[in-house]
């Protein structure tokens, strides 16, 4: 072990007690999916099904606010506030930073069709790391409540504004830092989480901060356990997009001069619909097909693209978060020759990265653009170099060199041993995507269909999986985009159980990219191997060190856990451990 892992080591567990979540919900592991890689391994349509079964929590949770009649509250101040010339402000952490960019994006492609320049412009995502986290984690921004600060700062919150800080632990410090960032600026903060106020309040001071707060409205939506351990990509933010969604739809009935009343209950009528359809047979089993299609795709080193217009966003926030939560390479920019080629990427049917950007948005992108000034005023004097090398990754000329318009498709060319998905929504046209599978297939490529809606789209000499939709009248079209997620969610998932990057339900191949997640790496080596939590930590630095450069450079590198495991187990070196994975 060298001594700057070890000082690392060190350092974390100074202030470990305030990143240790064992003791959370959101980090338990959900009963349904205990064996859930064991039963992947022979029935893909089975495990399919104990994921969406999950999703049961969901409907449950969604009844509980719907009944309340909360929803329609929260609504009015932002109607209040809307009328008072205010922002809506969203925040977010990872998922909940692709959440709050999700709503935001939805938000203004609403109002853009209907015209209204000042409504569109009324909300605001602010993602940790800015638009280009929507890419990949940026290191260290989740850990620091100050950049929270800056970032609601830099978009001059306001007494007439309302913000609504997601985070689905209710630990995040950026996103706690959001919320003290609204409570200063005087505006109405509301805090959405999914674990207990009293296991919140007990183990994480800075929460009980927030929870305690008079000034600070509450919305705690806790599901339990995710269905893959620790994984708040999954329930926590689905059932946060529901309330959301909802929420905004009634806001908007409102400004369009419709029925605003009941729109929670007639949400979860449809949310019960779309959930028997997820469980049907005939569903689980289409949708099976496309798990081992993608699965036979990335273990023969084949490489996977997904083509979509309307549902880009969607598509973009799940193929992202596969790389944090299952080592997989992250989307490569066009012109890096170093790094590992991505496993799965996504275009749009836009000509360049620019307008492509766009469409995800519908904005100009907004990237984290700090002076140095800026940034030692932020950090100690030992994190500025670092923080600075950091800040100056993640502009928007760094965004632009991922094209997913059409001037990338030549960069990411399929062929025998590769596939293609095309995603639908059923008002579209599609041409883009049709034809895209079409040059694929017959360059040797194998393909797939995912539609969505109330009638199927038949594409020849492809996969097809049809999620039908009931009818509704959902302005902001709400229902499709929890649908997007819950069947994405579950695709990408059950491929990632069958590649081997989930034992049980834990996922052994987590990134330990911010300190919430070395704390979860450390207790998964405890768990998997009887260190004590000290010396699993310092383990895992170790192992850090030695795959840090690939990792930096965005080149493939073994599963930090799984080394540690391998290493204790047969007292290998970090060459031999990985040399026995390889194997494996």
């Amino acid at each position: 072990m060298s001594t700057s892992s070890q000082k690392r080591s060190d350092d974390f567990l100074k202030i470990s007690d305030q990143f240790k979540l064992g003791a959370l919900v959101t980090e338990s592991s959900h009963p349904v999916t205990a064996n859930l890689s064991e039963v992947a391994k022979t029935d893909i349509a089975a495990a399919l099904g104990l994921l969406f079964q999950t999703d049961g929590d969901v409907i449950d949770k969604f009844r509980e606010f719907a009944t309340s009649r909360c929803g329609e509250k929260i609504a009015a101040v932002i109607l209040d506030a809307i009328k008072s010339g205010g922002k809506i402000f969203f925040t977010g952490c990872g998922s909940t930073g692709r959440l709050s960019i999700l709503l935001d994006s939805i938000w203004r492609d609403f109002w853009q069709k209907q015209k209204n320049p000042d409504l569109e412009n009324r909300t605001f995502s602010v993602m940790a790391g800015g638009d280009y986290a929507l890419i990949k984690s940026i290191e260290g921004f989740e850990d620091f409540t100050a950049f929270g600060e800056k970032q609601m700062a830099d978009l001059k919150v306001s007494a007439k504004d309302v913000v609504f800080a997601i985070t689905e632990g209710g630990e995040t410090s950026f996103v706690i830092g959001t919320a003290w960032a609204g409570v200063k600026a005087g505006a109405k903060v509301f805090f959405v989480y999914n674990n207990p106020d009293d296991i919140l309040c007990e183990h994480v001071q800075r929460s009980r901060e927030v929870i305690q707060d008079a000034r600070i409205e509450k919305i705690n939506l806790t599901t339990g356990p995710m269905s893959i351990t620790g994984s708040t990509r999954m329930q926590a933010t689905s059932i946060q997009l529901c309330v959301m969604l909802t929420i905004l739809e009634t806001v908007a009935r409102e400004l369009a001069g419709q029925i605003s009343s009941g729109v929670a209950g007639e949400f979860l009528a449809q949310l019960e619909t779309l959930h028997k359809n997820l469980l049907s047979p005939e569903l689980l089993a289409s949708l099976a097909k496309l798990v081992a299609l993608e699965e036979s795709v990335y273990r023969a080193g084949g490489k996977n693209n997904y083509f979509a217009d309307q549902l880009g966003a969607d598509v973009l926030t799940d193929t992202t978060e596969r790389s944090p939560t299952y080592c997989t390479p992250p989307f490569r920019k066009f012109d890096d020759v170093t790094a590992a080629e991505s496993w799965s990427y996504l275009f749009l049917p836009e000509p360049d990265a620019a307008s492509a950007w766009r469409s995800i948005l519908k904005r100009e992108p907004r990237c984290v653009a700090w002076s140095e000034a800026e940034i030692r005023a932020l950090v100690s004097e030992d994190k500025f170099k670092r923080t600075q090398e950091i800040v100056n990754k993640i502009s928007a000329d760094e965004l632009m060199r991922f094209r997913i318009g059409l001037d990338g498709v030549k960069n990411r060319q399929l062929g025998k041993g590769d596939s293609a998905i095309a995603v639908l929504y059923e008002t579209e046209n599609a041409t883009f995507q049709i034809s895209q599978l079409e040059a694929v297939r017959l360059a040797g490529a194998r393909t797939g269909v995912i539609s969505f809606g109330n009638s199927e789209r038949k594409t020849l000499n492809a996969e097809q999986v049809f999620i039908p939709l009931p009818q509704n009248n959902f302005l902001l079209n709400g229902l499709t985009r929890v649908a997007v997620k819950l069947v994405m969610n579950a695709l990408s998932t059950c491929t990632m159980v069958r590649l081997g990057r989930v034992m049980g339900n834990y996922m052994v191949w987590v990134v330990p990219s911010n300190l919430k997640l070395i704390d979860r790496a450390t207790r998964y080596i405890t768990k998997l191997t009887g260190l004590e939590y000290a010396a699993a930590n310092a383990l895992l630095f170790e192992i850090v060190e030695y795959v840090e450069p690939r990792m930096k450079a965005d080149q493939a590198y073994p599963p930090v856990v799984g080394m540690a495991v391998v290493r204790v187990k047969n007292n290998f070196t970090n060459e031999q451990a990985e040399r026995f994975l390889q194997a494996q």
